[in-house]
């Protein structure tokens, strides 16, 4: 457990401009703890480029927790026994998560359900259907508080557990019509969110919300969901986190069942029964979602002079394009120390003009 400035210092790293999950960890990896952290960035972010920086004061910080608290909320860092396991194990996990409600559900295994916001009577009534039935398997059902599936999911766990991940700050209800739903889910659920207090959902923010969803579950069953759509985003998650997906089968004349269809046509299981998905997810059931990761952080900074770090300053965003690449490939075309490339990666970040990406990639910003 973190101390109380310990959790101060990881909320105002994990709130500092152009700092995201895979920055956030470098930096760690890079300095060993956030207090140490917050002392470099300044530094880092001015010879990437960056002017008028921002780091949250400890006030702000503090403001912020204060605020949670004041909800019946509480922060969890990813260092912490009580952060989410199947969170924990994401490739990078969300440094610090909002939770409101019943705390010890957001450990519990889960499967999400997940579907269109303009669900089909028939639609809504099989999700409620699965997860009162999942639910009373023992599962958590997690979900992302949206209209339509979504709700209905929640609703019909409510009485065995249920999560929402929301995609602004988790005192924002949105959309506003689950206001109900919401006051709800604080008492006999949990709502859990990555973002800070009072920030309202932006179009960015909901692919951050989705591999949350898919992060926290074993599995993720979408029920009718248009092509392009949120939810085959979460699917898409799923699968890069080794998750299973499963897909309920719908009428080809409906748009809304194409997504699914094409799911289950590309090798998701074909879901008709909460039976379908329990067979699958019962034998996993205990297990940990992933290896640990025994690699050793990478602890070196270094240090040059002005006209060195402008050379190679000046090479990376060269090689860097909006596709991202793998940074080993670029260490390889810098031809440099891999902490020097990885230090002036960490400058170009904090200056926001390159952008890190899952998976050890990295792009233009």
């Amino acid at each position: 457990m973190l101390s109380e400035r310990e959790r101060r210092d990881w909320l105002r790293l994990a709130r500092t401009q152009n700092v995201g999950p895979v920055t956030f960890t470098a930096l760690l990896d890079r300095f060993g703890s956030a207090t140490a952290a917050l002392e470099a960035v300044p530094k880092l972010a001015k010879r990437g480029g960056a002017s008028n920086f921002h780091v949250p004061s400890a006030g702000e910080a503090e403001d912020e927790i204060a605020g949670l608290s004041k909800l019946g909320g509480r922060l969890i860092a990813s260092c912490e026994p009580e952060f989410p396991l199947g969170l924990s194990t994401l490739d990078p996990p969300p440094p610090i998560v909002s939770v409101i409600g019943q705390v010890p559900l957001v450990a519990r295994e889960m499967v999400a359900i997940v579907g269109a916001r303009n669900a089909s009577a028939l639609g809504r009534k099989f999700a409620a259907g699965l997860a009162g039935e999942l639910g009373r398997a023992g599962l958590v059902i997690a979900s992302g508080m949206a209209r339509g599936i979504d709700a209905a999911a929640h609703e019909a766990a409510l009485s065995t557990g249920t999560c929402a991940v929301l995609a602004g700050g988790i005192d924002v209800v949105y959309p506003s019509e689950n206001a109900g739903l919401y006051a709800r889910l604080c008492a006999e659920g949990a709502v859990i969110s990555e973002m800070p207090l009072r920030e309202s959902p932006q179009a960015r923010h909901f692919p951050r919300r989705n591999r949350i969803i898919s992060g926290l579950s074993r599995g993720v069953v979408v029920v009718e969901a248009a092509e392009s759509s949120g939810s085959l985003i979460t699917a898409n998650y799923a699968l890069e986190q080794g998750r299973e997906v499963f897909a309920v089968p719908g009428s080809p004349l409906d748009p809304r069942a194409r997504g699914a269809n094409r799911l289950i046509r590309e090798g998701a299981t074909l879901t008709e029964t909460a039976e379908d998905v329990l067979a699958v997810v019962r034998p996993i059931l205990g297990r940990a979602f992933a290896e640990p990761d025994t690699s050793p952080p990478g602890r070196v900074l270094v240090e040059w002079d002005d006209r060195q770090g402008d050379r190679l300053r000046r090479t990376i965003l060269e090689l860097l394009a909006p596709s991202p690449i793998d940074v080993d490939e670029l260490i390889r075309q810098c031809e440099e120390e891999p902490a020097t490339v990885i230090t002036v990666l960490l400058e170009l970040e904090l200056a926001g003009r390159a952008k890190r990406h899952p998976g050890n990639r990295v792009s233009i910003a």
